[in-house]
């Protein structure tokens, strides 16, 4: 047996091959950002995508809180571009003495290097491990830096990670600062555009954070000039027709608090304000002001990274709030001596709240900086917050009595919920022992594997029934519309009969006995019907889903049936159109259309004209000479999932093989509340408003 075959042998035998030095694959600079994209930001689709111009825009923002820059300005380019400028002290450009190359291109191509390790470069800073910029390097296709510094303009160009040009000086200037522009990279990406919505609204969040620096936001991308990437440093002055916004807050927190309650109804006039640097490097600021709702909005920030999911700095700020409203109560007689005290979900009912801390060495827990880890911002908080909102309180007595009255009615409110719930629980209604009555269940128990349909009526929730598969596919039909919970506690919602079937179908419970691994279906489908009142179901549906199941929407459990608008008959053809425009692209301009009718949709006479195809019809027309006549074609359009039978019904919306889910995320917290306050609060003219605004976007079917 020949050498070769006898290590294959062993091979074989062994179930693997010998594993040395030779195996291990070695990336170089920033390979592994290419190899590995979601390491770095998470995900390749539109968070990740979008994430690009956030690490970006921190090393400007981070300029910004060192007190270097004033003026920041983020400009999105024709060709997919984006450009950041500040007015900071510019990236260094001299040789950095350990790389033997210029600090600029020691940035831009090595991960773990920039000036956010220590020493004086930054006393706060967002970045934490100095792969902002050469990441987003990594992931363009494109990338250009100019640098304004020590009297020069300094240029440097890279392809994914790679420099092209040297860096080298083009001009004179008397400007400070850094142009950073760069072009994701489709291999990476695919074909992806930015959002300006969704950049607008986190760069004005940011503005709120950084008191009195300007930040301009372009939509450059219909730009027809020149734009010169070297020698021009803002470019909001080239064409003053460029749709642009402007943000700059000197009131910093408390402007902030005025926007997010612009449109509510606060319960005290003066809004709690306070800022103070607990050293030479580190600060608090705090902002607060109750409003007459049940739901809290606390936005929590670490050197203006926000953090989706708290952390210590939250943790002592609830004690010192909870702490410092039952002491005033207790003080005052505003809390009665046969009254317990106040919990923490007692203080924060109706709550809007914006607290940001500065910190020199942070920590966060887990890669996205959604949780604060440091252990003394909890202390650093807690005392700033005590003494101050102490005072506040003592100061302002109508303000202090209006929010101790709130507290109260919100104990009191809990007490009822709780008894109305365990009265609930007790006789077995939420603890899974019956299921809803009109829920068709699926047979596998495996909820990674389970799906639940929620539809609109018997009518649709017959139809999905029967063309269903029945092993994973659950359907609950909805009677009417349930129950808009947006301003209803929890012992409202569990006598409506309609939520709690959906509550006891989940298996999570709700509220504080909620446990998402209890869930029963990893797809919860919401399949209503395309017309108004089909819209106003979804809406009150996502609604229960954001406020009092919003880990299944963070964990992507929920999604939205698109079942098609148009059923498109040609000849023995069949087609689906799940838009006016894919109904005119399918159909094409040669056609002669008829109104469905009973006979054709029955196999009648409509049926028998249409035995030939269209193209054996027009090969006959040529061979007699004749002109082609036009194709017939028959159009439906579907206005609820009821119209369609159960073939119909599988093929087009619930085949996973064919099927449109459009999976329900929260790109951003802050505007996804104050939308769903706008939309089904109490507010009558704040709605009005809303819809006057954003009537003309809407698609009206007459």
């Amino acid at each position: 047996m020949a050498k070769e075959e006898k290590e294959n042998k062993k091979i074989s035998e062994n179930g693997s091959a010998s594993y040395g030095a030779k195996d291990i694959t070695v990336l170089e600079g920033l390979d592994p950002v290419r190899k590995r994209p979601g390491m770095y930001i998470g995900t390749t689709g539109p968070d990740g995508f979008h994430h690009l111009v956030t690490e970006i825009w921190d090393n400007s923002r981070d300029e910004a809180m060192g007190g270097f820059a004033n003026d920041i300005e983020v400009a999105l380019l024709p060709g997919n571009r984006v450009r950041v400028v500040d007015n900071g002290r510019g990236i260094p450009v001299d040789i950095h003495k350990k790389s033997k190359v210029s600090a600029l291109e020691t940035i831009m191509t090595t991960l773990h290097a920039g000036g956010k390790f220590g020493g004086d470069g930054y006393k706060v800073s967002g970045g934490l491990h100095g792969v902002g910029a050469s990441v987003v390097n990594a992931l363009s296709i494109f990338t250009h830096v100019a640098v304004y510094k020590d009297g020069g303009i300094y240029v440097q160009e890279y392809k994914q990670g790679k420099k092209k040009t040297s860096v080298k000086k083009v001009g004179s200037t008397k400007l400070s600062g850094t142009i950073v522009t760069f072009e994701p990279d489709e291999e990476i990406f695919g074909k992806q555009t930015f959002d300006w919505t969704r950049i607008v609204t986190h760069l004005r969040q940011q503005a709120y954070l950084l008191k009195s620096v300007r930040v301009s936001v372009l939509d450059a991308r219909e730009y027809k000039g020149d734009i010169d990437l070297d020698k021009t440093f803002y470019l909001r002055d080239l064409n003053p027709e460029t749709p642009s916004q402007t943000f700059y807050f000197e009131g910093g927190l408390l402007s902030f608090i005025r926007f997010q309650n612009q449109e509510l109804k606060p319960i005290h006039k003066n809004i709690f304000y306070v800022e103070k640097k607990t050293n030479e490097y580190e600060s608090v600021e705090i902002a607060l002001q109750y409003i007459d709702d049940i739901s809290s909005r606390i936005l929590p920030f670490a050197n203006n990274i926000y953090n989706a999911e708290g952390g210590t700095h939250i943790t002592g700020f609830k004690a010192a709030l909870t702490r410092s409203l039952n002491a005033y109560g207790r003080k005052n007689n505003l809390i009665k001596d046969s009254e317990d005290n106040f919990t923490g979900d007692d203080v924060l009912e109706g709550l809007t709240a914006v607290i940001s801390v500065k910190i020199r060495e942070i920590q966060f827990e887990g890669q996205t900086k959604a949780k604060l880890g440091t252990v003394e911002a909890r202390g650093m908080v807690e005392g700033v917050f005590n003494e101050s909102f102490e005072s506040f309180l003592e100061e302002n007595p109508d303000d202090a009595k209006s929010i101790i009255n709130k507290v109260v009615l919100a104990l009191k409110a809990r007490k009822a919920a709780k008894a109305a719930k365990d009265s609930i629980l007790r006789k077995g209604a939420l603890e899974g022992m019956t299921l809803p009555g009109k829920l068709s269940d699926c047979q596998s128990k495996d909820a990674s594997e389970s799906e639940i349909f929620i539809v609109e009526g018997d009518s649709a929730g017959g139809t999905a029934k029967s063309g269903r598969d029945r092993r994973v596919q659950a359907i609950l039909p909805l009677r009417g519309k349930i129950l808009n919970i947006e301003r209803a506690r929890l012992d409202k919602m569990l006598a409506s009969e309609q939520i709690k079937n959906l509550v006891v179908a989940f298996g999570t419970a709700i509220g504080d006995t909620f446990d998402i691994t209890k869930l029963r279906y990893h797809k919860i489908i919401l399949a209503t019907d395309a017309d108004v009142d089909g819209a106003h179901i979804r809406t009150l549906l996502l609604t229960l889903l954001y406020r009092f199941f919003r880990p299944l929407i963070d964990a992507g459990y929920i999604y939205i049936a698109q079942p098609p608008l148009f059923k498109i008959k040609r000849g023995k053809e069949i087609m689906y159109a799940y838009s006016d425009e894919e109904k005119d692209k399918l159909v094409g301009k040669d056609v002669q259309i008829e109104e469905p009718s009973s006979e054709i949709e029955q196999g009648g006479v409509g049926e028998e004209e249409s035995v030939l195809t269209p193209e054996e019809e027009a090969k006959i027309a040529k061979a007699l000479g004749q002109a082609p006549t036009k194709q017939k074609v028959t159009i439906q359009r579907y206005k609820g999932l009821g119209e369609m039978n159960a073939e119909e019904l599988w093929e087009t919306t619930m085949d996973p093989a064919r099927r449109v889910l459009k999976q329900v995320t929260v790109e951003d917290a802050v505007e996804a509340d104050k939308v769903f306050d706008t939309l089904m609060g109490t507010d009558v003219p704040s709605r009005k408003s809303f819809i006057q605004s954003n009537a003309k976007k809407a698609t009206i079917d007459i």
